[in-house]
């Protein structure tokens, strides 16, 4: 008897042990799994755990890429689109070499600023001829006249694109006042007007949109028909995002051109929206043409620190020679620091889009991207690749060697890329062909429905 509860307690003690061990186990072997996931992700994603190669083409961030295009080379561009017959791309002259650099040290890369030539070239003439856009109307006495007519004024100021747009739409040969010809409507109200309205201002934004929507599906058939799908409204104020937040179905439904374009971002939804670029307008200035060989410092950044990523750039670099970066507004000239500079960083601050893209495009400056998610103005037009830099905020501290280890050649094309690809960054009081609002309505083609859906 005694010798059984011995067996007993011993088989219970064996089983508590053993139920103690696993305890201990299942959770260790979880936490290695995900730790070894983690660090896959990391040396998957940055040159951390990298050694940096001592060719340009093996980097990472090599951005040379022969994707399949259209020639970079347009002509007279300075007739409106309206006045041609037809478009003064010129798609033949292709095969420009840019100096891609092999394994061998070859130039082996033929690269061009366009993604597809067939496709843009077809659309484009497309566009300029048949689409159709239907602005909902209000007149001059209109209490909110001031939110949902076109400024009386040439815009200016940071968030300049929205304006622009709007003014520049209701000059245009895309405008119809027969919505049955339309292809989208406009919701015309200016999220960055309300904001300065004391009648609305921040708070009364998502109240004022929420109420806009309700009269606009209620005296009109046409929200109804798609739920608002062949709708869209532009914003550059990165209020935007939440402004339409009682608003549900244009999160969901509606195409929203807006500057704040993450797809971090649950309001923002690539593919069905677009990216609006922010642009400083400088309507009557010539671009500045200084070639690479005059730009004596490596990188340059000013703006305030207002993110993490900001934080961790100036804290790494600010010392640096080599790079000119700093915290809070310059002393000096913003404009010749551009001109000065190879590279020009535009990083993330409270929202993934600034001005300094812009900016930098403007001045002849290669931009180099750090603001990870930014579904970036014009992606599904332009080879981003063939004029910028993008790194990701955790290579931070890589960031000197990655821009030393681009050859002279690659540099030399980048920098060619950026003269030739600005023009499609400035807005004109009268748009000028494939500039950026041409490029906005581009993207608006490619979003449109195939299928016009008939009034019930």
């Amino acid at each position: 008897m005694a010798r059984s509860i011995f067996i007993l307690y011993s088989l219970s003690r064996r089983r508590v042990s053993d139920q103690l061990r696993s305890m201990f186990f299942i959770p260790t072997a979880l936490a290695l799994t995900t730790s070894l996931f983690i660090l896959f992700y990391i040396s998957s994603t940055s040159n951390l755990f990298t050694p940096h190669p001592h060719r340009p083409s093996q980097s990472r961030h090599h951005f040379l890429q022969n994707p399949d295009g259209v020639s970079s080379k347009v002509k007279n561009l300075q007739t409106p689109i309206e006045s041609q017959t037809q478009s003064s791309l010129d798609f033949d002259s292709l095969g420009r070499n840019l100096g891609g650099v092999d394994d061998h040290g070859k130039t082996a890369v033929n690269e061009i600023i366009f993604h597809d030539q067939d496709i843009f070239k077809q659309d484009y003439l497309k566009m300029n001829k048949s689409f159709k856009i239907f602005m909902y109307p209000h007149n001059k006495n209109d209490p909110f006249a001031n939110i949902l007519l076109p400024v009386d004024f040439e815009p200016e100021g940071n968030y300049a694109s929205e304006s622009f747009f709007k003014k520049t739409l209701n000059n245009s040969h895309f405008l119809t006042k027969d919505p049955a010809k339309a292809d989208l409507f406009y919701l015309p109200f200016s999220i960055a007007r309300l904001r300065h309205d004391p009648r609305v201002g921040i708070d009364g934004i998502q109240d004022f949109i929420k109420d806009y929507i309700y009269n606009v599906s209620h005296y009109y058939p046409y929200w109804n028909r798609t739920g608002g799908a062949d709708h869209f409204y532009v914003s550059c104020h990165s209020i935007g995002r939440v402004a339409i937040n009682k608003a549900e179905e244009i999160k969901l439904n509606a195409i929203q051109v807006v500057c704040s374009s993450s797809y971090f971002q649950s309001a923002y939804v690539p593919h069905k929206d677009a990216s609006l670029p922010q642009i400083w307008p400088r309507v009557d200035d010539d671009p500045p043409r200084i070639t690479s060989s005059q730009r004596k410092k490596l990188a340059f950044f000013a703006g305030s620190i207002n993110s993490p990523v900001r934080q961790k750039l100036v804290e790494t670099w600010q010392n640096d020679t080599t790079m000119s970066v700093h915290a809070g507004h310059l002393n000096t000239s913003y404009e010749e620091a551009l001109q000065d500079s190879k590279f020009c960083l535009h990083v993330k601050g409270f929202e993934v889009n600034t001005a300094r893209i812009g900016d930098a495009l403007y001045h002849g400056c290669v931009p180099v991207i750090i603001a990870n998610h930014y579904d970036l103005p014009f992606a599904d037009i332009l080879n981003w690749k063939s004029f910028s830099l993008v790194i990701a905020t955790l290579d931070i501290p890589l960031l000197q060697r990655i821009l030393r280890g681009l050859s002279d050649d690659e540099y030399v094309s980048l920098h060619k890329n950026v003269l030739e690809v600005r023009k499609h960054f400035r807005w004109h009081v009268t748009p000028v062909d494939y500039d950026a609002f041409y490029m906005v309505m581009y993207e608006l083609w490619l979003r449109r429905s195939s299928i016009r859906v008939p009034l019930s």
